[in-house]
């Protein structure tokens, strides 16, 4: 079977193929069509499925999968979100989101200005590509959970909802 993993960012390949280890797994660009920034759940997971219906629609692939970093506020203090999704040939949408850690106000009146956390993440922590690596939550968890280990949660949550309903 052909996964087709809406990105070519090493984490999220990766956290697919730590998954679908029986299958074929292919990286491809996949507009979110959201906000490079998304601000919210709804926006997170929204890039997430499109992402997803996406790569079924310019790749040959069984299933597309969208992984989707973002942020979002839980009484006016902003938490980093995610949000995966994995839609089937026949147009099956599954959904699922995984860890949320507060984000320091310093990253919140950065991102406000207009910019992208992963850009804010790499002048913060003074390292290059962080998003592409350990992510924001590898940065706020000192390294115990990485973007691929976060993820890779994540599509978890999408592979055991699919195989249920097949």
């Amino acid at each position: 079977m052909n996964i087709i993993v809406g990105s070519k960012n090493p984490a999220k390949i990766a956290a697919v193929e730590s998954v679908f280890t029986q299958n074929h797994v292919l990286a491809a660009e996949a507009p979110s069509q959201v906000s490079a920034q998304p601000f919210s759940d709804a926006e997170t997971r929204l890039g997430a499925i499109n992402r997803a219906t996406y790569c079924l629609q310019a790749a040959s692939g069984d299933i597309g999968i969208g992984l989707e970093g973002g942020v979002m506020y839980v009484d006016d203090r902003l938490y980093l979100c995610n949000w995966g999704a994995l839609v089937t040939m026949d147009n099956t949408i599954f959904t699922a989101s995984g860890a949320r850690i507060l984000l320091p106000a310093e990253i919140d009146e950065e991102l406000r200005k207009g910019k992208e956390l992963g850009d804010v993440m790499d002048a913060y922590a003074k390292r290059q590509d962080v998003r592409k690596r350990e992510g924001a939550i590898g940065i706020f968890t000192n390294e115990h959970i990485s973007r691929k280990e976060m993820f890779i949660h994540v599509v978890k949550l999408l592979h055991g909802q699919w195989e249920f309903a097949n």
